[in-house]
């Protein structure tokens, strides 16, 4: 699930909370929440390092430094979702905001909270900002071999557009670039 190079701020926003509910009958998918869970949404800040951290070590064979994070925080189109279920760091998405398009470029979830949902949710907040923003496409990469963030990329409507050959600088790794054209609200 990792991409290209990270974006953080550390402005504060409003907080907003959604509460999933899980589909009913033989349909059940088992990678929603249950109804009593709560999934809050902020940016990350320098004080949320430690667990951020925690979350990228687990997440990736190559992860990220804490100084890399501290580094994209003074980029001026960085954003950051933050996910918490009571209080605790769940996942995260970073991505930048460019004219016409997002470009997403990391995004984990704990992995205690893995096939929950949380990553469709991160994902759809980025589009609803998208949408905000009047940007028409959000764009990402994602390493060839991670067939199961394909597979999620591709269940939210996001398109194969190309290999970007040698992409990845610790391994040399291929990267799928994929983008979601979004469509305007009506």
């Amino acid at each position: 699930m990792k991409f290209g190079e990270s974006a953080i701020v550390s402005e504060k926003k409003s907080t907003s909370s959604i509460t999933v509910i899980e589909p009913q009958g033989e349909d059940r998918d088992c990678s929603f929440f249950t109804p009593a869970d709560s999934v809050t949404f902020r940016p990350i800040t320098t004080a949320d390092l430690e667990e951020v951290m925690m979350i990228e070590r687990a997440s990736f064979h190559y992860p990220w430094s804490p100084g890399f994070f501290r580094q994209e925080m003074q980029v001026a189109c960085a954003r950051s979702i933050l996910a918490e279920i009571e209080g605790q760091i769940v996942g995260y998405i970073l991505f930048w905001r460019l004219p016409g398009a997002i470009d997403i470029h990391n995004i984990a979830v704990h992995i205690d909270y893995r096939r929950r949902g949380i990553a469709r949710l991160l994902l759809s907040k980025v589009v609803t900002e998208a949408r905000c923003q009047s940007v028409i496409r959000v764009m990402l990469e994602v390493r060839t071999s991670n067939l199961a963030a394909q597979k999620l990329y591709e269940s939210v409507g996001f398109l194969s557009t190309g290999v970007r050959k040698g992409y990845y600088s610790d391994n040399g790794e291929d990267a799928l670039a994929m983008t979601l054209e979004v469509p305007p609200e009506r």
